[in-house]
C-alpha cells in the first residue's frame, strides 16, 4: 500500500503567527492538537485552556471541572494537526487554532466547523464503519444486532440521516426556535381558557365520587395546580429518559433496535447534530396529544386542562434547556454550568446514569446520580 504521509511540521515562529487569528493549538510532548471545539462546547474549556496555557495537553486534560475518560485520550487523535520542530519542543503555547484546510480533512469528514463539536467525538470512517453513512441510518441499525449497542454510544462528529424520503426526513428535524414559536402560544392560550374556566366557580374535585363533600377549585388555584404540572412533567422526563430512551433494545429484534435509533439512540450517535437536539413538532404533538387524553381521563376537565399546560410548559423548558446543554457557553460556577458538566458526563462517560436534563432532582431518589468523585474540584 502507499507510505502515509509525513507529519506535518510546525516551528514556533508559525504558531506564533497563527495566534493572531484567535486559535487552540495544544501540544503534548510535541504532538500538536487543534481543540478549538473544546474552547467553545465543552464545559469550562475556555476557561481551563486559558489558564493552562503554557502546559501540555495532558494536564489541560486532567484538570477541572471534572476528569476525563480514557475515551477522551483516545479521540483526542482525531485532532491531531503535526509535530512541533524538534528545536521548538520546549515552546510552550494555547491558541485557539484555524480550521484545517479542506484538503486535509479526513476521508467522510462532516461539513462542520470545529467549534461545533466536542473533542471526545470521533470522525467516521466511512469505508470501515458498521454502518454505509452514504445511505440513511435507520433501515441499517437493526442488522447491528449484539454490536448496536456498543456503536450507538460511540458519539461521532457528523449528522444524521435517517430517512430516503426528503419529505419524511424534514418532520424529522428542527430548529431550536421552532419549539418556542409552536409551543409557546399554545402554553400561553390554554393558560388563559384554564384560568378563565376556572374563574366560573364551576370545578369541583372528587365531584364524580361524591357530591356532598367535592371540593371547590377556586382560580387562584391555578398558578400551584400549573406548578404541580410541571413538577409532574419533571418526574415523567426523567422516567422517559431512563426507562424508554435508554432501554437497551434484544440484540435479536430489528424493530425494537430500529425504534431505540429513532428515539433517542441517533442523539448519543450525534450529540451535536444540532437538528436533532429538541423533539420536531409532528411527532411531539403526538405524544403531547396521548398525555393530554390521559389526564382528560383521569382529572375534570379544566383540572385536567391546568395540570397539562403546566407540564406542557416544563417540556418547552426542558427542550430548550437540553439545546443550551449542548451548544450554551454557561458561566463557570452556574447552576447551568454544572448541569452541563453533568450532561456531558451522561453522554461520554455515564450513559447508564445521569437522566436528569433540566434538573438532577430525580437522580437522587432513584439512585441513578453520577458519582461527585468523577466530577474534580474546581481550583
Amino acid at each position: 500500500g502507499a507510505m502515509a504521509a509525513a507529519p506535518r511540521c510546525w516551528s514556533a515562529a508559525e504558531v506564533r503567527s497563527r495566534c493572531a487569528g484567535g486559535s487552540c493549538l495544544v501540544r503534548c510532548r510535541r504532538r500538536l492538537y487543534d481543540l478549538s471545539s473544546f474552547v467553545r462546547l465543552h464545559p469550562g474549556g475556555e476557561q481551563l485552556l486559558r489558564r493552562r496555557a503554557g502546559t501540555d495537553v495532558s494536564a489541560a486534560l486532567d484538570g477541572p471541572p471534572h476528569r476525563h475518560s480514557a475515551n477522551a485520550r483516545r479521540w483526542l487523535e482525531q485532532y491531531y494537526v503535526g509535530e512541533l520542530e524538534p528545536d521548538d519542543h520546549q515552546f510552550s503555547f494555547s491558541l485557539q487554532s484555524d480550521p484545517e484546510p479542506e484538503d486535509e480533512k479526513p476521508v467522510g469528514a462532516a461539513a462542520q466547523t470545529p467549534r461545533q463539536m466536542d473533542p471526545r467525538c470521533k470522525t467516521v470512517d466511512v469505508d470501515t464503519d458498521l454502518v454505509d453513512w452514504r445511505k440513511p441510518l435507520l433501515w441499517q441499525v437493526g442488522y447491528l444486532g449484539e454490536k448496536y449497542d456498543e456503536w450507538v454510544h460511540q458519539p461521532v462528529d457528523r449528522p444524521i440521516r435517517l430517512f430516503h424520503s426528503d419529505f419524511l426526513e424534514s418532520l424529522s428535524k428542527t430548529a431550536w426556535y421552532v419549539v418556542i414559536i409552536v409551543w409557546a402560544p399554545v402554553v400561553l392560550y390554554l393558560s388563559w381558557v384554564s384560568y378563565t374556566s376556572l374563574a366560573q366557580g364551576n370545578t369541583r374535585l372528587f365531584s364524580s365520587f361524591t357530591t356532598e363533600y367535592s371540593i371547590p377549585v377556586h382560580k387562584y388555584f391555578f398558578p400551584f395546580i400549573f406548578l404541580l404540572g410541571m413538577f409532574l412533567w419533571s418526574l415523567l422526563e426523567y422516567l422517559i429518559h431512563r426507562f424508554v430512551f435508554h432501554m437497551k433494545p434484544p440484540a435479536s429484534n430489528y424493530y425494537l433496535i430500529t425504534l431505540h435509533f429513532l428515539l433517542h439512540g441517533q442523539h448519543h450517535k450525534s450529540p451535536f447534530d444540532s437538528s436533532r437536539l429538541v423533539f420536531p413538532p409532528v411527532p411531539a404533538s403526538l405524544v403531547i396529544g396521548f398525555f393530554y387524553g390521559i389526564l382528560q381521563l383521569m382529572l375534570p376537565e379544566v383540572l385536567g386542562l391546568s395540570v397539562f399546560v403546566g407540564g406542557l410548559c416544563g417540556y418547552v423548558i426542558y427542550d430548550m434547556m437540553h439545546y443550551y446543554l449542548h451548544y450554551g457557553s454557561p458561566k463557570k460556577g452556574t447552576y447551568l454550568y454544572g448541569l452541563k458538566a453533568y450532561h456531558v458526563k451522561h453522554h461520554f462517560e455515564h450513559q447508564k446514569s445521569g437522566f436528569g436534563i433540566s434538573t438532577r432532582f430525580w437522580d437522587h431518589p432513584f439512585r441513578t446520580l453520577i458519582p461527585e468523585e468523577t466530577f474534580e474540584k474546581e481550583d
